[in-house]
């Protein structure tokens, strides 16, 4: 058996003694085993030795057209790779955990119950990572994501909004690890921002932020009113994911409009002297992108074709999703436009999730960036919609 140490921790609950961890190490283990059986993971196995096939063909890496495809491909093989091993070492711990308590017991060890405790409650926060992680099993969670932030009606108000949400969704990433670009973004005639789109990069960052798809509905007191009266914002964060090359977008330039502008953000002399960014306007579905922080005019118009496959895809996807609720007659509403959470400041203060009910009313930790309380409860309610309908 491999020995393992612990740190001590304090608590602020009288230590258990053995006896009382026996069942708790047993309760933990049948949940653990539930789960692992539930994520077959032979499956995963086979999933990871055909992408491992796909890259070996020589073709695809003399292919330019493939540069994506390649990436992705890689950064899925690395997550699964993670997550088998990690489920694996996890029930490695338990299997060495439980033999460790076995032989405290038979010694009438008492004071290895401290640490055996705190191995428990660590194998614990582990679990509940991995097991939120495993909920990330749709086809495009583990991709890069687009992130736009557009305001509602209401003009200064609104659009102070979408600025606070910008700086408060660049937090998360921050502390999440993902790497974010700036690809899109226009300021406010007097504050804020009008608009803005965020280049989200780093395994499941989709799969993370797609629980932000929605309408966020702020109540505060104006800092742009005199009479200090209360006033209502909103603003639309509206997630897509970032589509590799081998997947079939049919766009055809004949629907497409292409105008240049100068950039309105940072960048620099160049793009402030030059018309180098890009806005396209998809004319069948009204979808409208841009970009504007690249350097060149071409690397602008890669970015912004990448935004709209991304919204295309996401659009075909929906539409998917629509025919196959009213053939099984359930019609569940997808709208991007439905209010999904609340940010009260004033007269108290709470952050609420509509659809969770998760809530909290530490509005400045949420504005830092603390999102995850939302998000996990939203993809656990999502596993929880599913396993009522199995």
């Amino acid at each position: 058996m491999e020995y393992f140490t612990v740190r001590r921790q304090l608590a602020s609950f009288p230590m258990q003694s053995l006896k009382e961890l026996v069942p708790r190490f047993q309760e933990f283990n049948e949940q653990f085993e539930r789960r692992f059986n539930e994520l077959r993971l032979p499956d995963t196995e086979k999933e990871l030795a055909e992408l491992q096939i796909r890259l070996e063909d020589p073709s695809i890496w003399s292919d330019e057209k493939k540069k994506t495809f390649i990436r992705e491909t890689q950064t899925r093989i690395a997550a699964l790779d993670r997550r088998l091993q990690s489920w694996r070492n996890l029930r490695k711990g338990i299997e060495d955990a439980r033999e460790y308590l076995d032989i405290a017991m038979m010694e009438n060890a008492q004071d290895m119950a401290a640490e055996l405790e705190t191995k428990l409650d660590e194998m614990t926060e582990i679990y509940d990572q991995l097991d939120l992680e495993s909920l990330l099993n749709g086809p495009d969670d583990f991709r890069n994501a687009f992130l736009n932030i557009h305001p509602g009606a209401g003009g200064t108000e609104s659009q102070d909004w979408a600025d606070m949400l910008y700086r408060a969704y660049s937090r998360w990433c921050e502390k999440s690890q993902f790497n974010v670009a700036v690809v899109d973004y226009q300021e406010g005639e007097e504050a804020g921002i009008k608009n803005v789109t965020l280049h989200v990069k780093g395994t499941n960052a989709y799969g993370f932020l797609k629980a932000e798809n929605g309408i966020h509905r702020l109540v505060r007191i104006s800092p742009f009113d005199a009479n200090k009266k209360r006033h209502t914002s909103f603003a639309a964060v509206h997630v897509s994911p970032e589509i590799s090359d081998d997947v079939e977008i049919d766009i055809n330039e004949k629907d497409l409009r292409v105008d240049t502008f100068r950039s309105s953000g940072a960048g620099g002399q160049h793009v402030n002297k030059t018309e180098s960014a890009i806005r396209i306007t998809h004319h069948p579905t009204g979808i409208v992108v841009a970009c504007q922080t690249e350097r060149s005019q071409i690397q602008n118009r890669e970015t912004a074709m990448s935004m709209l496959r991304a919204r295309l895809y996401e659009l075909a996807q929906e539409e998917k999703q629509k025919e196959i609720e009213s053939k099984s007659g359930e019609r569940k509403d997808i709208s991007w436009g439905n209010q999904i959470r609340s940010y009260v400041f004033h007269p108290y203060n709470m952050v609420k999730d509509l659809r969770t009910g998760q809530q909290t009313s530490d509005v400045q930790g949420v504005m830092n960036g603390n999102f995850d309380p939302f998000i996990d409860a939203f993809l656990r309610g999502k596993r929880s919609e599913v396993d009522d309908l199995d």
